[in-house]
Order: structure tokens, then sequence, then C-alpha cells
């Protein structure tokens, strides 16, 4: 890219029908236990429940915390992994697939009311129960699992509407999810709200629980715990959007070890619902409460006299009344790993990553997908190679099918490039977190290369090169840590971080960090279509760190602002040089904030690469939540181009970047945004987790 130094100076949803983007597919939820966001897209779901086929490969993602500890001779939590996969539109099917004494992946792709009015299904053990995309509703009633009911795993759903009129309802105990017993349970990336009673209930020493990534909402009780005289229960309970909900948020009661962190508790102002208390540990509890994020609560933390509550790391905003710690309770690594993300950062993460994903993709509805190749990097030796490039180098020419790159954590500072002619390759942090494995370099476009034959540029600077079709990456970071600060007097400061110049790439779970050009979403040659799909990311950057001429999609991420080397606040988000027959860059659902001055930095401006007068930039802004750092006039000239000119327009977003149309702001019209959704964006490509 052209040097271009800067110098410092609960909303209503377009509830639209969603397109499906491919026939029969039923789009579920991404593998990887490591899951922190999620995806979206339509469903070609099997009308015929009966039809089984092979699990696919998101169908083996397996439990965090607690869920994932070996004891009660149960392995970990993976559901209906082992089993057949069926796709239920239907209360009868539904019912028959999870009563089942054997195993079953069960796909809910449409909404299935129950009846009558507050029937729980008793689901029996070894089952995966998880919805198609955004299709799979559940109204009027929920689900059960009883004594002994083991290695369930409860995904992707909307759980909602058993309300009988009676705010604090004593007479109907219609929950979302109710356990009296079970253990190995995995309830994760759910919409739970406006139920008769609790959405969650964890009772009668059920144990080995997890409960991640779901929004608890619009509910008097919203998730209680407990109910015995016996002190068993170990639940770990982390990434939940808890908002409006009066009580037991949780309630923890007698539990032996509750793990609770990177949670969001909010109640907003104004509302009829207010919170009487938020975090609670009851009788024997003892409780880690670690880097959760509580806005507007009332009671925020409360412990009883024989409890325990140690906080580490907690943020608490306009919170009234109690906020109690005390008492010794235990060490959770010492069960599990995990990563914690930044309390800062919670709120946001949670908006963008909470609830049902919209597709985060399978193999064929009617087929098994290709066996993979698996390679592993390591840099101790305990993998085939020690550096990713080499295990790039090791797939063959041409490969026919998917080869996946498992990478164990680390730092690995090299230059890596997937060229052309190695397809289907997939990136894989196989860490606890995505900043456990991290490739990074530090080359500018200004960089003389070593050989003495000029610069790299910016496209030659990007530490990741994907010029392959069909590639993946997910759990990791891609990062240039070129230092400007100290190298002024280079000629190009743009250093990229990860560039693609390839179709159908897949970015799932990543972090993707610098300051310059981070992120060059480009194509491999100017007629030629290039699509990106990046989703439960982070892009972070200052100066046009999303640009290029790429079909590009960010999706349920955040983008965060930094500042310049010289701790100024001045920045461009994105730098579409898109072609005028294609689509240029969607961000959608997602968040744009950062710890930058307010009104410094535009969402975008137009890049006519080489002065290319037939280009036609496009950046789409859609119902995405904008901090006070976004320009009250969005989008500016670039090159003697004018903005104007091009395709730049927003639609629905929030928060205090946000702004009313005008001339100088555009919004697309509700027809308009209509046909500016992800679908289509991608045409005729799902991105499925391979």
């Amino acid at each position: 890219m052209s040097a271009h130094r800067v110098t410092p100076t609960d909303r209503p949803r377009h509830r639209r029908r969603r397109k499906a983007l491919a026939a029969g597919v039923p789009l579920v939820l991404a593998a990887a236990g490591t899951l922190a966001y999620g995806t979206v897209f339509g469903l070609g779901a099997q009308q015929n429940a009966s039809a089984a086929t092979a699990a696919p490969a998101w169908a083996t993602a397996t439990a965090d915390g607690f869920a994932s500890v070996n004891a009660l001779g149960q392995n970990g939590t993976y559901g209906g992994r082992d089993g057949k996969t069926v796709t239920v539109t239907t209360l009868a099917d539904l019912e028959k697939y999870a009563t089942a004494a054997e195993p079953y992946v069960i796909v809910v792709a449409a909404t299935i009311t129950m009846n009558p009015v507050g029937k729980e299904i008793k689901v029996a053990s070894d089952k995966t129960i998880v919805g198609s995309g955004t299709s799979g509703h559940i109204v009027g009633g929920g689900f059960f699992l009883g004594q002994g009911v083991h290695n369930v795993i409860i995904r992707n759903l909307t759980i909602r509407d058993a309300y009988q009129g009676v705010w604090n309802d004593k007479d109907h105990d219609f929950d979302a999810v109710q356990m009296d017993g079970a253990h190995h349970v995995w309830i994760d990336h759910n919409d739970l709200r406006h139920m008769a009673d609790g959405l969650i209930d964890v009772r009668k020493d059920s144990t080995y629980v997890t409960v991640s990534w779901n929004k608890l909402s619009d509910d008097n009780k919203a998730f209680g715990i407990g109910w015995t005289e016996n002190v068993v229960t170990d639940i770990t309970i982390h990434h939940n959007w808890i908002r409006e909900t009066e009580q037991r948020n949780p309630s923890t009661d007698n539990a032996a070890h509750a793990h609770l962190y990177n949670n969001f508790l909010e109640d907003v102002a104004g509302t009829t619902i207010k919170s009487s208390y938020g975090n609670y540990s009851r009788g024997a509890t003892k409780m880690v409460l670690e880097n959760s994020y509580f806005q507007g609560v009332n009671n925020p933390v409360i412990k009883d006299s024989t409890a325990s509550i140690v906080q580490r790391g907690n943020t608490f905003v306009s919170t009234t009344g109690r906020n109690e710690s005390g008492g010794s309770a235990f060490d959770p690594k010492t069960y599990y790993a995990y990563t914690l993300d930044r309390t800062a950062d919670v709120p946001a993460l949670l908006k963008s990553g909470a609830g049902p994903r919209t597709s985060i993709g399978t193999a064929s509805a009617t087929t098994k997908a290709a066996a993979a190749t698996t390679l592993t990097v390591a840099q101790d030796g305990s993998g085939q190679y020690r550096t990713v490039q080499a295990a790039v180098n090791a797939v063959p020419a041409n490969n026919p099918s998917r080869v996946v790159i498992q990478i164990k954590p680390g730092t690995y500072r090299e230059v890596v490039k997937v060229p052309s002619n190695k397809p289907h390759v997939t990136f894989q942090g196989t860490g606890a977190s995505r900043k456990d494995t991290v490739i990074v370099y530090n080359n500018a476009a200004g960089t003389p290369k070593p050989d003495g034959s000029g610069t790299y540029g910016t496209g030659g600077s990007a530490t990741v090169a994907v010029e392959a079709d069909d590639f993946q990456a997910r759990n990791l970071s891609i990062s240039n840590d070129f230092d400007e600060a100290a190298n002024q007097s280079l000629s190009g400061h743009q250093a990229v971080a990860l560039r693609t110049a390839s179709d159908k790439v897949f970015l799932d779970g990543v972090i993707v960090s610098g300051d310059q050009d981070t992120l060059l979403v480009d194509t491999a040659a100017k007629d030629r279509l290039g699509r990106v799909y990046m989703t439960n990311s982070y892009v972070i950057g200052n100066v046009d760190f999303v640009f290029g001429r790429a079909t590009a999609v960010i999706d349920r991420s955040v983008i965060t602002l930094k500042k310049r080397w010289n701790g100024t606040s001045a920045g461009y988000v994105t730098a579409p040089s898109t072609a005028a027959d294609r689509k240029g860059i969607l961000i959608a659902n997602s968040t744009v904030n950062g710890d930058v001055s307010d009104r410094s930095f535009y969402l975008g401006r137009p890049w006519h690469a080489g002065g290319d007068a037939t280009l036609d930039p496009q950046t789409t802004v859609r119902n995405t939540t904008l901090s006070a750092a976004v320009k009250t006039t969005p989008w500016t000239d670039m090159s003697g181009f004018s903005w104007k000119a091009d395709r730049f327009a927003e639609y629905q977003n929030t928060g205090a970047g946000a702004g009313s149309a005008s001339t100088d702001r555009p919004h697309l019209t509700a027809a308009q945004a209509a046909d500016q959704e992800v679908a289509d964006w991608l045409g005729d490509w799902t991105p499925t987790a391979s």
C-alpha cells in the first residue's frame, strides 16, 4: 500500500429472514473447546430427522472448566460425538432422540414449541443438543437432566418464553435447563430468557458443570446452584452476559468449588427490572471470582458468614450496596488450565460473542469430510517441526484435502508464507487461549531486504502471508511488532501482520495485531474473487489497519483502536480498494473501541491503489457498537479521491460513536441493508470449521 502517514491533529435489530448460504448444510457450532465467540449464517437443515449423518467436525468439541475434569467414571464432557448426527424440526423428534439410550448429536433446525407449556424434556446421557445457526429455538419449556445423567452438551440454542405473567412465580417451575443430580454437563453459547422460574438450575449435587458464553436475561431468577446439604458441586461459570435479571446471578449454595470469571453482569438503568444482588456465595461455598465486570448492579457480590469468596481483578461501575470477599478458596489451575481476558474488554467481548452463533460451520449434512492430515509444531522439539514454516513446507504441493497444522503454545518469531499451490491448510493453536500461540515478526515496508535487493514494501512486510485458497486459522495470534519509534528514518512504516491474497479464508478466534496496515485482505489479481470471513476475533491497529481489495467480513469481533507510536490518537479503521463489480469490507455485529481520544478515528477512506479511478471502494459498518473514539463524520477522502464518490455507509450502529444520518454520514435504508448482510458478501461459500 502506498505511504499514507497521518499527522496527529438492548438495541432493536433488523429482523429480516436470513438468506441460506448453501442448501443441505445445517450450520451449527464449531469444534474447539477454546471457542470464544461465534459465527453466522443460514441453514439448509434436513427435513427428516430419521436421516442420520456422520458427525461433523464440531461435534467432537469438548468442554473446558470443571466439565473437562476426569471424574466419576467420565473422562471430560464430549456429548454425543460417538453417536449419529440427526437434525430435528419437531417436538416429537427432539424428544425421541434426546431421551434415547444411545448417544446422539441432535441439531435443532427450527422453532420447537413445547406442549404443554412448561414441558422439560428428560435428556439422557451422551447427548449433544445444538442449534443450527440461530434457528434453533425452544419455546415454552426446556430440558431436565436427572439423577446420574452425564456427558451432556447444550449449545447454540435460544430457550425462551415460558413466562406465565407472574414475575416471582412460585407456582410454575419452568426452567430453561434444570439438573438434579447430573454430572459432566456443558451449557455453552445459548440465549436463555423470559422463563417462569429460573433460567439455569444446578441442583441436588449436580457437579462437573461448565456454563460458558451464554446470554441470560429478562427473568426474575437467572441461575441457582445447590439446594442440598452436601458440599460436592464443582462448577465453572465464565464469559456469560447476565442482564436484566433480579436475583440468583448466580446464587451458589454449598458448592465445593465455584470458579466464576470474565462474566458481565448488567442492570440497565431506567428499566422496570432491578437487581437485588449479583454473585452470591452461600453456605459452605468456596468461590473464586476473577476479571468480571459489574455494571449498575445492586449488591454486586455478597456472601454468608460461612462462605468464602476470593476476588481478583473485578471491575464495578455504578454499583451500590454490598461488595464482599473473605475466607480461603482454591486455585482453579490445580484442576484445569484457563486464560483470563482483560476485565476492561469483557463488556464488548460478551456483547459481540455471547449467545448463539449464526454459523460456525459443519461438514456437509450428507457427506463426511475427508480425514485431515495433522502436522504438529512445537518449539521444544516435542512436535514434528520446530517452526510453522517448516510444517507448511512439508505440505505436499496441490494437496487435495485438509492439512491441519497444530501449533503448540509459544512465541514463534518467524515469517510464514502459505504459497498458492498449498490449499486447504489450517493453522490451529492448541493452547487454552488464542494468546498462548503467537506468530510474530517485525518487517515494515521500508525495511531493507537482507540480500540488498531493496525493501520489502507493504505486502512483503507481512508476518504471515496466505496465497492459498481455503485457508483457516483459529485460536492463535498473528502480530507485527515493528517499532516505529526506533525506526523513524525508514521510508515506509506500513507493517502488515496478516496478508491474504486468496479465496475462502476463514479466521475464527484469532488476534491480528499491529499499528499501520495490520490486516491486508487482498486478492490474487484484480479480476479474481477473494473472500475473507473473520469471526470471534480481535483486529488491532491505528492507520488503515483493515485494507485491501478483497470481499471481507469482520463479524462478531472486536476492532481495537490504538495510539500512534508517539502517543497521539489519530487514524483510520478501513481503506478498501474494491473493484467496481465487487463487494468490499463489511463490519457487522461487532465493537469498535480502544484506549484513544474521543473523535479521533475515521471508520474509513477510499484507497484507489495506484491512482486507479475505476475502483469503487466500499465499507459498510452495521449493527456494531461504536465508541466515542469514532469521529462524528466517520468517512474521509484519500489521495485526491472523494469518499462520497465511492461506497461508504452505516446501518443501525449504536454507542457513543454512532450518529444520525446526514449527507456526511450516510445510512442504509432497510431495503438496502437487506442486501448487505453477511450472506450477501460470501455468496455460495459457507465457512465451515475443518
